[in-house]
């Protein structure tokens, strides 16, 4: 059959063929998504011209509809719209096209940077705009109507949701069955042996040509030559079959060949370390077994009981960590914050974009301290951008309108705004303007409660607040003493000083120290700075003689870095009574970032990365917080917390810290590995490494060998050992690469978590691409086992 690219029309007899066809395929994935006979789905199938928008002069119809897949949405230029988009000899390749599983959020109105940019007021109804995972600009927007905007938000947002709510069975299902779609080259729903190799490469798995033979023959029930209908699901029920999860199951499966609630029971207990009951048995049951026969008879089979291994509440996270369960009425400095660090950058510090979106992203992240770069800009409105470099540039206006509508969308808990001000006086009390009116009360202007405050209030205390981190003229106290002088310390930039830039050209700081001498503070400005009066860094025994408790200083990761092992247990103390940031070096031009785990250790609370960058740093960044609701809030263990403490991470002597536990980590198997490119052949050789961070003395890693050409199904059943002394700061970090001999070990997933939030027993660990978003149906199986040490 000819590639349609370039094909002469079809005859009627085949545009009626490849109708029934499409019609065929789009019944099995609506019904593998659950959503018969849905008008919002059917909406989306049907598809329609909307004005795509890059700037103010280029607004263009492109016609919009989701695939017969039910996942993949494809657009092109002009209305005529052929059958399919699928090349029929090359498969459904849709250049111009992106997966529903590629979309953070559909967003109504003229909420994205560019739709305010580039269309009018008038339009507001009519806009909506597909924000992206990852670094993918969004995609804006304009329906012809009002309605028309209305219905393609809603139909998006419900078939996003009905998927992201699939169980890992169905996920699988339905990718499975997209892939067996692609691999039949002819569409006439029958595998040949040539198309089942094809299939197998598309799903990640290579197989020499005599086990694809006998894996056909057994399939090939008929002796036709082909598989079809039932042999189709024969052939996937052997692909799909888990014995690690048979061996499991039979062990604890004593009722006739199913579980009851008693043996299950028995394996939540002696395997997966639960106090559980007969009441629980029973729940779990009635919740994930599929077959209504069991499930009447208090039965589990095989599918209900991977069903739930397969549940949130059965992974390796603890359940009970996934919301907030740590006390949020301590003081503000006694938790680790989620921090970003040139939050308004897109991608690297030279010549990167500047964009309210990346604002969005961070605090949607759940960070909770955000980092504006603000400059005097034309018409007497604040600029942020990275000064002296080619970066593009925001409104700060705009900035702080962003940061008011998604602050509080995933944590409820307080944001900081770290003012990197280098403004002329006349654009600070324009930036103060600004916050005063778009922050509105939500903006902490003076201290909570009665007279001058003695500490800081805590996280419940702020919920739904912001704080501005920046230079103020006075003391706090000066509030309750007038006649108490202003400071002479008038210099408004932060982290420029003389001694955090040991790595930048001596001219260029010579000619930035020049700027400075001239910049004056705002009294407007300086009146909004309460507990993150940022202060320079001159030791700490002169911080702890002459610093309030809400004067903060920010560190260079070079100065940080050697506090935190030269001065350890001295930072420990600092960080009990005052907040310390820190921040990556000038030299990281392409906004890379360091390890944070060894500022955590020394107590450091604002430890701000780039959030723009993927990298190992950013994964560990998120295991951290990924725990206590996601609230970018976390509570530092209460040895970091006593005034009496002479914990050290660095000497580790004994104390309360010590608390030796040893890790038996079995990496068992993993399941639906993504291909690390899309070259046809191109099969990975998975590995796991599996590695502890935390104190020096707990920091180590294992790997296991590499599986050859499986991303499928690997197993490899290797177990390792560790040592973990401090178990209150160790995090455990599950990674996969693809191994290769020539040339560095490529990243295909991870998956990082505090130490104290593991699940013991058999259990799936959750896998996340480079930019940290979930891979829907891939997963590794692992059994995990903490007991004391000796």
């Amino acid at each position: 059959m000819y590639c349609l690219r370039g094909e002469p029309e079809p005859s009627r007899a085949e545009q009626i063929l490849r109708y029934a066809r499409r019609q065929k395929v789009i019944q099995m994935n609506v019904t593998l998504l659950g959503m018969e006979g849905d008008s919002d789905l059917q909406f989306l199938l049907q598809g329609g011209d909307l004005l795509k928008v890059l700037s103010p002069s280029w607004k263009k119809t492109r016609y919009f509809r989701l695939m017969e897949d039910c996942k993949t949405m494809w657009r092109e230029s002009k209305r005529t719209f052929k059958d399919s988009a699928t090349c029929e000899c090359c498969g459904p390749s849709y250049p111009a096209a992106f997966s529903l599983d590629d979309i953070s959020a559909v967003r109504m109105g003229r909420q994205s940077e560019g739709l305010k940019k580039n269309t009018k007021d008038q339009v507001e109804g009519r806009c909506f705009s597909i924000m992206f995972k990852g670094r993918r600009k969004n995609l804006d927007l304009i329906a012809s109507s009002d309605e028309e905007a209305k219905q393609w938000f809603t139909s998006l947002q419900k078939v996003l949701s009905n998927r992201n709510h699939l169980n890992v069975q169905q996920k699988t299902e339905h990718w499975i069955f997209s892939c067996l779609r692609k691999a039949d080259k002819n569409k006439d729903n029958k595998m040949t042996q040539s198309e089942l190799k094809n299939f197998l490469r598309l799903i990640n798995i290579k197989v020499d040509d005599d086990h694809a033979e006998m894996l056909f023959k057994k399939c090939d029930k008929s002796k036709s030559g082909y598989l079809a209908g039932e042999e189709i699901e024969r052939f996937y029920d052997l692909l799909t079959h888990r014995e690690e999860i048979d061996v499991i199951y039979g062990t604890y499966a004593k009722t006739t060949g199913f579980m009851s609630p008693q043996d299950l029971v028995a394996f939540l207990m002696t395997e997966q370390r639960e106090k559980a009951t007969l009441a629980d048995a029973q729940n779990i049951i009635q919740k994930h077994e599929p077959d209504d026969n069991a499930k009447e008879k208090k039965l589990l089979s095989k599918d209900g009981f991977l069903m739930y291994m397969h549940h949130p509440e059965a992974v390796v996270l603890n359940p009970d960590h996934r919301e907030v369960y740590q006390d949020m009425s301590r003081p503000l400095n006694h938790y680790f914050i989620s921090s970003s660090h040139n939050t308004y950058l897109m991608k690297d510090q030279l010549r990167g974009p500047s964009s309210t979106e990346a604002y969005v992203r961070a605090l949607l992240k759940g960070c909770r301290c955000v980092e504006l770069d603000v400059w005097d800009g034309s018409d007497d409105e604040p600029e942020i951008y990275h000064g002296y470099t080619l970066t593009s540039k925001i409104l700060f206006r705009d900035a702080i309108e962003s940061i008011k509508e998604y602050a509080f969308k995933t944590s409820d808990y307080p944001v900081i705004l770290s003012l990197e001000n280098h403004c002329s006086v006349e654009q600070q009390e324009v930036m103060a303007r600004h916050l005063s009116s778009i922050l509105g009360s939500a903006l902490v202007t003076s201290p909570l409660g009665e007279g001058m405050p003695t500490d800081f209030p805590s996280p419940e205390e702020l919920k739904g607040k912001f704080l501005i981190k920046g230079k103020r003229l006075n003391k706090l106290e000066a509030s309750y003493a007038p006649e108490a002088a202003e400071s002479d310390d008038t210099d408004v930039t932060e982290e420029d000083d003389e001694s955090n830039n040991e790595d930048e050209d001596e001219q260029k700081e010579e000619e930035k120290r020049k700027v400075r001498k001239k910049l004056k503070l705002a009294k407007q400005l300086s009146d909004m700075v309460v507990y993150c009066k940022s202060v320079h860094f001159h030791g700490f025994e002169d911080a702890r003689r002459n610093l309030s408790f809400y004067e903060m200083s920010s560190f260079k990761e070079k100065k940080a870095m050697g506090l935190a092992e030269e001065s350890a247990n001295a930072y420990v103390h600092h960080n009990m009574d005052k907040l310390s940031r820190i921040y990556p070096s000038g030299s990281r031009t392409d906004s890379s970032n360091y390890n944070p785990v060894p500022l955590w250790n020394a107590g450091c609370q604002i430890v701000a990365l780039n959030f723009q960058t993927t990298c190992t740093d950013m994964d560990v960044n998120q295991g951290r917080f990924l725990v206590n609701g996601k609230s970018g809030y976390i509570l530092k263990p209460a040895f970091m917390r006593d005034a009496a403490t002479e914990f050290d991470p660095i000497t580790l002597t004994r104390g309360v810290w010590l608390k030796h536990k040893t890790l038996h980590v079995l990496v068992i198997s993993a399941q639906q590995l993504p291909k690390v490119n899309n070259k046809k052949f191109s099969i990975v050789d998975p590995l796991v490494r599996v590695e502890v961070y935390g104190v020096p003395a707990d920091v180590a890693e294992r790997q296991t060998a590499a599986v050859g050409n499986n991303g499928f199904n690997p197993a490899w059943n290797e177990s390792f050992q560790f040592d973990v002394y401090t178990p209150e700061l160790a995090l455990v970090r599950f990674t996969i690469e693809d191994h290769d001999f020539t040339s560095g070990n490529e990243f295909i997933a991870q998956y990082t978590l505090p130490f104290n939030s593991l699940n013991m027993g058999y259990r799936h660990v959750p896998l996340l691409n480079k930019n940290g978003d979930v891979l829907p149906s891939a997963g590794l199986f692992v059994h995990i086992m903490v007991v004391d040490g000796e």
